[in-house]
């Protein structure tokens, strides 16, 4: 089945799976913002970035460290080549058992690995002013269980934040669509040391700080140097690349125009793509509700998730059940092109997703050690 509007797509949901909530179609939308989440997770994870990806973590203003912004993924330098432990396996895996075997203190508590199978993505196991800790779980392999442990640096080189608001019966727009635009644009253009300006002619101009000279040019020329060119690298130190991630086509178009509260975010993040809702469709259409697609795993997970009477929720971008994790990490990975493909890039004007991730690469690939000091 295939569904061109996520509109109808939320309202059969709604019918057929959380008829038990007070108002299903609302539940059925929570649903769908999560769905958001989980696709960009797994596609950062196809890239490669797993183990550079902080769930929920802080990210604080530029220039003001005392207002903190949480938001679903940033992308962090490695300090230093990932560890990987190998554990004998038990009923579950927590972080204190984690720490007693590497020798740290001051953990923090929660279970990477529970006896019903359910994994947490990028556990944070430590988090100061400079660095962050997180393990991520490999598998289980005869009578081990394996993990990665990767140092990050505190501060990000990217951070992607994902924003979906549904309609609601009777209007042509969800009433919080603006107040999430605002949001989602005051976080981007805050929390970078590149900021963003406009002159009496309309033209959107970057600002950052070179010791204590202001440099400003032309935005989007400004955002390459700070990239690409060696003697602007030290500037990179406090420039957090802003994605945007959203999703629910006719909350944010009419008629194939850009609503104002589009127009808001495409000027406020570095990047701005469109999640499509055939894009959506599909994987909901493909992975959840078909039982022959060979993702049962995944199909499973998500409906224990939402049953009446459900226990946990084992759906989400930071805990999945494990055989459903597995499915999807192949399904991403073996279909990569076409996931690509669900997305469209609404700022910058005219380029690619291609482009995003070779400006990440880049990013990724650079001396922070020197940078940073």
């Amino acid at each position: 089945m295939s569904y061109q509007s996520i509109d109808k797509l939320q309202c059969l949901l709604g019918e057929h799976m959380f008829k038990h909530k007070k108002d299903p179609k609302k539940a059925a939308g929570r649903a769908l913002g999560t769905l958001v989440e989980i696709i960009t997770y797994y596609l950062l994870d196809a890239w490669g970035y797993r183990d550079c990806i902080a769930i929920e973590t802080s990210l604080p203003e530029y220039g003001n460290n005392s207002i903190t912004h949480n938001v679903e993924f940033t992308l962090h330098p490695m300090m230093d080549d990932k560890r990987m432990l190998s554990l004998p396996a038990s009923v579950s895996i927590t972080s204190n058992r984690i720490a007693k075997v590497l020798g740290l203190e001051g953990v923090r508590t929660f279970t990477l690995l529970d006896k019903q199978g359910t994994q947490k993505n990028a556990g944070c196991l430590l988090s100061n002013k400079t660095m962050l800790s997180v393990v991520n779980f490999d598998g289980k392999k005869g009578n081990d269980i394996y993990l990665s442990i990767a140092n990050l640096h505190r501060k990000p080189f990217a951070m992607f934040e994902c924003k979906r608001v549904g309609v609601e019966e009777g209007l042509k727009k969800g009433p919080q669509t603006i107040e999430k635009a605002k949001q989602g644009a005051y976080v981007a253009r805050m929390t970078s040391s590149l900021q963003k300006i406009w002159n009496d002619q309309g033209e959107r101009m970057g600002l950052v700080y070179k010791n204590t000279d202001p440099i400003i040019e032309p935005y989007d020329l400004l955002l390459w140097r700070i990239i690409n060119q060696a003697d602007y690298a030290a500037l990179l130190a406090d420039f957090t690349l802003s994605v945007g991630m959203v999703s629910n086509h006719g909350n944010w178009f009419t008629s194939g125009n850009q609503n104002k509260e589009l127009r808001v975010l495409s000027q406020s993040y570095d990047w701005l793509l469109f999640l499509s809702d055939e894009g959506l469709s599909t994987f909901i259409s493909e992975l959840l509700l078909s039982t022959s697609s060979g993702y049962e795993e995944i199909r499973k997970a998500f409906l224990d998730s939402y049953k009446e009477g459900k226990k946990a929720n084992v759906f989400t971008k930071s805990k999945m059940d494990h055989m459903a994790h597995q499915q999807l990490h192949t399904f991403f990975r073996d279909n990569t092109d076409q996931i690509e493909r669900w997305f469209n890039v609404i700022s910058p004007e005219g380029r690619s997703i291609s482009e995003l991730k070779e400006q990440l690469d880049v990013l990724r690939n650079k001396n922070w050690e020197e940078i940073i000091r």
